[in-house]
């Protein structure tokens, strides 16, 4: 008889063996209420009256499916939300909230639309780290009560209509055509300074002029062209116009013919 309540006490004392590892924790319940947290390691719960709740205390990543919201400038967009979180107070997330994992996410599809419709388009596609802070705390406000830490909210994906691609990809387009002419225009102005302040450097040294045209026309000549075409210097020109007046000065002039005229002769009779 001793041998046969050994037997027992031994089966029951196997059978109430429970271990945890180092990042799980167990709810125990006697009879229907909270008795203890226990682990990580070897345990013990009295068979039949104690039963227990495992709870991982790891970062539990979370893809929100994809969900079609309205931005505050009325534009329908689609946008997945990726959610990183752990449970912080093994009692309360068992105690508190029926399905945590659940919960977290119907939280997280209230929170994107509301924060969402806060901001503009633009806001969504410019800023969607300040966006994901703005959830995060959102949704860590709603979760603490259930012992829910929430570490990172990321927008994955955000999908916006057709003709609204085709307008921004219009509107990008401007601004580098707006850019390109800016750029263009700054180029002609700082060209034009520096054509302005070469001209000043030749008034004050014609000679550079000079030294100008020649450069020029040892560049013309190098290239494979059949006709070159020199460019003499208005000096120049003004220096053999004077020589050739001078010299017609002293030239001599061609002497007009003199004609006589002859008596006309009397007829005889």
């Amino acid at each position: 008889m001793g041998f046969v309540l050994l037997i027992i006490v031994v089966v029951i004392i196997i059978a109430g063996l429970r271990v945890a590892n180092q990042y799980q924790r167990a709810v125990v319940f006697r009879l229907g209420k909270l008795q203890s947290l226990r682990g990580p390691g070897l345990y013990w719960l009295i068979p039949v009256l104690e039963w227990q709740r495992t709870i991982d205390l790891r970062t539990i990543t979370t893809s929100v499916d994809q969900q079609e919201t309205i931005t505050k400038d009325n534009v329908p967009v689609k946008v997945t939300v990726v959610i990183w979180y752990a449970i912080t107070d093994p009692i309360k997330s068992v105690v508190e909230v029926v399905d945590v994992s659940r919960s977290v996410v119907q939280v997280a599809l209230t929170s994107m639309r509301n924060v969402i419709g806060r901001h503009t388009l633009d806001d969504v596609l410019k800023e969607q780290e300040r966006l994901g802070t703005d959830m995060r705390k959102v949704i860590d406000s709603a979760t603490e009560p259930w012992g829910v830490k929430v570490t990172r909210v990321e927008m994955r994906n955000v999908e916006i209509p057709e003709s609204m691609q085709r307008a921004m990809a219009q509107e990008a387009e401007a601004l580098r055509e707006k850019r390109a002419r800016i750029i263009k225009a700054e180029a002609e102005l700082e060209a034009a300074l520096k054509l302005r302040e070469a001209a000043g450097l030749i008034m004050e040294h014609p000679a550079g002029l000079e030294l100008r045209r020649m450069q020029m026309i040892t560049e013309v000549g190098a290239e494979q062209n059949t006709t070159t075409i020199i460019m003499m210097p208005s000096e120049f020109v003004s220096m053999a116009k004077g020589i050739a007046d001078w010299t017609g000065r002293f030239a001599p002039r061609p002497q007009a013919r003199e004609t006589r005229e002859t008596p006309a002769t009397p007829a005889k009779d």
